[in-house]
């Protein structure tokens, strides 16, 4: 079952970028990333892979220590949990990021490679988008002024 999910977590992920990252000016997608329900997929088999280990999870992520996340993530099911957990969040601030470039009229081409590095590593596509978004303001489509 642990296979299956950690499986599942990213297909039902990758429909999302896809329409950010291919589809960005069509009038569905924006109806679709509106909706910050996208992630509930990924947070539904997320909580069947946390909920039934919450009383080794929750003492470890209380009080954390290396050793006792790496005793968590070690094991199929909370490797699995772990990838769910950063499918989940990478798609989140994905979608944040889409949204706000929309907003900011970034290029959908300067867009994608940010997109694209999110999905591969997350926090690195984050500080990508924040180091970038501030030469787009709201409402202007010329960076330069």
């Amino acid at each position: 079952m642990t296979e299956v999910l950690f499986t599942l977590t990213f297909a039902v992920a990758a429909p999302f970028w896809a329409l950010m990252i291919l589809a960005p000016k069509w009038s569905v997608t924006a109806r679709i990333i509106a909706s910050p329900w996208i992630v509930l997929p990924g947070v539904v088999i997320y909580a069947l892979l946390v909920l039934p280990a919450l009383g080794e999870v929750l003492p470890a992520v209380a009080s954390p220590t290396l050793q006792g996340v790496r005793g968590l993530l070690g094991e199929p099911d909370g490797a699995a949990a772990g990838w769910a957990h950063m499918i989940v969040f990478d798609l989140f601030v994905g979608r944040w990021a889409w949204l706000d470039s929309r907003k900011r009229q970034v290029p959908s081409l300067v867009m994608a490679p940010v997109l694209l590095l999110t999905i591969l590593l997350g926090p690195l596509g984050l500080g990508a988008y924040l180091a970038l978004r501030g030469r787009w303001t709201p409402g202007r489509t010329d960076p330069e002024g």
